[in-house]
Parts: structure tokens; sequence; C-alpha cells
């Protein structure tokens, strides 16, 4: 089975603000290592200039692997399936562990700038769905062929319908990055565990979910729309245990774990194995409409 990770941003030293392709490479060594097969590599708000120079980073390490020169290849590492833009039209009051001060509102201009020249490598972004003018720029995105996911949001539910109503395909780190289940307002999260149609990205480590939770989303989402992602860092290890990641403030940042040591957990909680398994393989394929 071809396990995909859909959402990474680095893992044991490595992440994508490094300054060189073999840096890029590494990270998709290790998750191969970690018995995953596909990646994509994501990247975090910043400077338009910047986001480019790293986008750029990640196109050169996929060239290098098809062309068979990269670390990746002769390693035995995940395949670097493209970018995943997280942000920078993400709303500030749910920013979680990224820096809300390159967070902008969704103009078509400035994704045009973004990624122009990299359309082809680009498979991934995230969207806040009420922030203005987010509908259209959802829907010409998704018209690129390009995954909208929303997240990092404060979107109510009928916002949140309306995002998917434009185009939107899934939600980002269900619960995290997001206002909170209310009686009256569902929100974001509400909508992704009631739709049928949404596909939701999952992170199942110890820390970013209440096992409870995670429980409760196997069993109220439909199966074959949960992913699940390992959200990793620089500062996840794949050797000497794990532990919860945060910033200097004690905020939570990246997951702790790859998505083969999550599906693992996941089984020894006692949710059916098939699931879980279907959540890092087929659904993530289906997701991002992958052929192969």
């Amino acid at each position: 089975m071809k396990v995909v990770d859909v959402h990474t941003h680095g893992i044991d030293g490595f992440d994508t603000r490094s300054s060189t392709v073999d840096g890029m490479l590494r990270i998709a060594e290790i998750h191969g290592a970690a018995g995953v097969s596909k990646i994509v590599l994501s990247i975090y708000p910043a400077p338009i200039r910047e986001m480019r120079r790293q986008i750029e980073l990640v196109r050169e390490a996929m060239e290098r692997q098809v062309h068979g020169s990269g670390v990746a290849v002769h390693g035995g590492g995940a395949r670097i399936l493209g970018v995943h833009l997280e942000g920078p039209f993400l709303n500030p009051t749910r920013s979680g562990a990224l820096n809300p001060s390159f967070f902008i509102d969704p103009e078509e201009r400035v994704f045009r700038e973004l990624i122009e020249g990299f359309e082809d490598s680009i498979v991934v972004i995230t969207v806040a769905p009420e922030r203005k003018g987010a509908g259209a720029l959802i829907r010409k995105v998704s018209d690129l062929g390009i995954v909208v996911s929303m997240g990092h949001s404060d979107a109510t539910y009928s916002e949140a319908e309306a995002g998917l109503n434009a185009g939107a395909r899934g939600i980002t780190h269900l619960f995290n990055g997001m206002r909170g289940f209310h009686h009256r307002e569902p929100g974001l999260a509400g909508f992704g565990l009631l739709n049928r149609h949404i596909y939701v990205e999952v992170i199942a480590d110890p820390f970013h979910l209440h096992d409870a939770t995670l429980k409760l989303i196997f069993e109220m989402k439909e199966p074959n729309k949960i992913v699940l992602v390992s959200d990793s860092v620089k500062e996840t290890r794949t050797a000497g245990g794990y532990g919860r990641i945060d910033d200097p403030s004690g905020r939570l940042q990246g997951g702790s774990m790859t998505i083969t040591e999550s599906a693992r957990r996941l089984v020894a909680l006692g949710l059916r194995e098939n699931t879980v398994m279907n959540a890092v393989t087929n659904n993530p394929r289906q997701y991002l409409m992958l052929k192969a």
C-alpha cells in the first residue's frame, strides 16, 4: 500500500524553510524510511518572495527525483508530489503556530504573483473562507486544478458551506486552527464532521486532539473522507520517542509523529485497522485526485 502524507513541513532537523534542494530531499528521505511513499511539502506563510524561493526549491527537488539524481530516489525516500501553501490567505485570529504577520486578504493578483511559473508544482492551498474575496479566489484556484482546503479560520458553519460551494475540497487539520464547536454555532469544525462531501485532515498524535475526539471523528465522519496527516515540523523526531512540540511561549506547534506511527496508534486505540489504513492510503489519493 502506498502511504501518502499531504501535510508535512519537515522532520528530524529539516524543514521547508531550507536554503537548499538537498534539505528538501532529506525530508523526503526521512519520511520514506518511516514507511511513507509520497508527501506534499507544506510551505509556511512568509513574504511572497520568500514563499516563491521555497516553492522553487521544492520544484527542483521534484525534478531531481524524477531524473534519478536526488537523495530521495537512491535512499528509498518518499516521492514529493508538490507544494501545499499553508497561507498566506488565513485568519490571524486563528493563526495557531503560524506567523499572522504574513496573513493577507485573498486577492487574485497576489495569488497569481505567488504561483506564477509554479502552477504545476502547487497541489494544495489552505484558505480561510470567511476572508473578504475568499469565495472568488477559491473558484479560480479550483478551476486551475489546485485543491483548496479551508483552515486557520474563524468561519461559521454557513461560511464553511459557502467555501465548499465555491470549490473547496478539504479542511486543514480538523479542530486545530479554527473556532471551537458550539451548540449554537458549529463552525468549520462542525461542518467538517457533518458534511458528506468535504475531506478532513486529522492530526492523530497524542497532543493535537483528545483520544475521544479522534474516536468521535471516526464514528461520525464518512470514513472515505478522513485523511491522516503528520503536520510534522523540523522538531519532529523519528527516533528516541516523541513528545509535545511547543514554541517558547508554550503554544502547540507541529505534529509529533509520522502518519505511519499515527496509524498504528489509532489501531491500538481500538479503531478499525482497515478504516485507519484507508485514511493514509486511498483517501489522500482520492483527495488529491491522484491517478496512481
